[in-house]
């Protein structure tokens, strides 16, 4: 059985991410999309172990002593992290596991397991990224002067990453990044090989 392929994508808050990953299990109904432990509150709507793990901040620094993670950051004053067994079984399934992680952990990741898919995902413009973020009515004003000054430090790294992906139109953005997955499946460095037939 193949290994399964890890891919990470990142992107300002904001950007979309989260519903961009709902549409591409709609194209990839298999694909694993991890879910993360963190430390922060829940939002409205949001249900443990499906958008989060929520764990107190005791708990999480409990786990880094113990190198419980594949990776792991603080973010605007939370811990995020992404737990490695159960990702890694995953993967030697031969499943396909999808991280949606800030860029600190992104290139954590990339460290441990350095044949990562690193996809970065922008907006059409910075100010289609402003208005998105003081739309979803969240925040206060300073955590919105926070996460936009986080956004510009983390899209000026997009160069570490193998893929940028412009998240302008939802179904073309999850086709495109459908399109990456596709694409590196056949890769032969990760062991596509033509079948098996006998020469006449």
């Amino acid at each position: 059985m193949a290994k399964g392929l890890l891919l990470v994508l990142s992107g300002p808050s904001g950007v979309g991410k989260g519903t961009v990953c709902q549409h591409l299990l709609k194209m990839r109904p298999d694909l694993v999309i991890s879910v993360s432990l963190t430390t922060r509150h829940p939002r409205p709507g949001e249900v443990d172990g499906c958008d989060y793990y929520f764990t107190t901040p005791e708990h999480f620094r409990k786990l880094i002593h113990e190198e419980a993670f594949l990776e792991w950051a603080k973010v605007h004053g939370e811990y995020y992290g992404t737990l490695k067994e159960t990702t890694l079984e995953q993967l030697e399934r031969g499943r396909d596991v999808l991280l949606e992680i800030d860029v600190q952990g992104a290139l954590q990741v990339r460290r441990q397991v350095p044949d990562t898919v690193m996809i970065f995902m922008v907006p059409p413009s910075w100010e289609a990224l402003v208005e998105r973020i003081c739309c979803r009515g969240t925040e206060s004003e300073e955590q919105i002067r926070r996460r936009l000054a986080e956004a510009e430090k983390e899209i000026a790294l997009y160069t570490e990453y193998d893929y940028l992906i412009v998240n302008d139109r939802l179904e073309e953005t999850a086709g495109l990044i459908n399109a990456v997955i596709t694409a590196e499946k056949c890769r032969v460095k990760r062991g596509a090989a033509p079948p098996c037939w006998e020469a006449n």
